[in-house]
C-alpha cells in the first residue's frame, strides 16, 4: 500500500475537487465561476501532491514551454471570462503536457478487468492504440 503524507492527501482532495468543478462547469454550459474554481483547485492540488519545486520544474522545462503556455494561458483566459476558448486551450495544453503519461495509463487501464475488455472492442482499440503511442500528439 502506498503511504501518503498529509499534504499529499490534501492535494489529492484538492485535485479531485478541481476535476469535479471543471467537469461540472462544462456540464453547466461552461460556467465561468465553476471553471475558474476548478482550475485553481486542480493546479493547487497538483502542487500539494508532488510539491512546489517539482511542479515548477514539471511545468517550466524547456521542451514543455509550448504546452505550459497553452495550459496556463487557457487558465488565464477562463479567469478573464472566455470559458470556451480557455477550456479548448487548456485541453490542448493538457494533452501536450501529459502525453508521456498516456502509454502508462493505457497499459494500466487495459489490465483492469471490465475496462480492459471495453478497450479491446474493434472501434475503440484502434483509437486507444493511437493514444497509447507516446509520440502521436506532437
Amino acid at each position: 500500500m502506498i503511504s501518503l503524507t498529509d499534504s499529499q492527501k490534501i492535494g489529492m482532495g484538492l485535485t479531485g475537487f478541481g476535476v469535479f468543478f471543471l467537469f461540472f462547469g462544462m456540464v453547466l454550459f461552461f460556467d465561468k465561476a465553476l471553471l475558474a474554481i476548478g482550475n485553481i483547485l486542480f493546479v493547487t492540488g497538483l502542487s500539494f501532491v508532488i510539491g512546489l519545486e517539482r511542479t515548477f520544474r514539471f511545468f517550466f522545462q524547456r521542451h514543455k514551454f509550448k504546452a505550459t503556455s497553452f495550459f496556463l494561458g487557457g487558465v488565464l483566459v477562463v479567469l478573464v471570462g472566455w470559458p470556451i476558448v480557455g477550456v479548448v486551450l487548456e485541453i490542448y495544453g493538457f494533452f501536450l503536457l501529459f502525453r508521456g503519461f498516456f502509454p502508462v495509463a493505457v497499459g494500466f487501464i487495459r489490465r483492469v478487468p471490465v475496462l480492459g475488455s471495453l478497450l479491446s472492442l474493434p472501434g475503440i482499440s484502434a483509437l486507444v492504440d493511437k493514444i497509447g503511442e507516446s509520440n502521436t500528439m506532437v
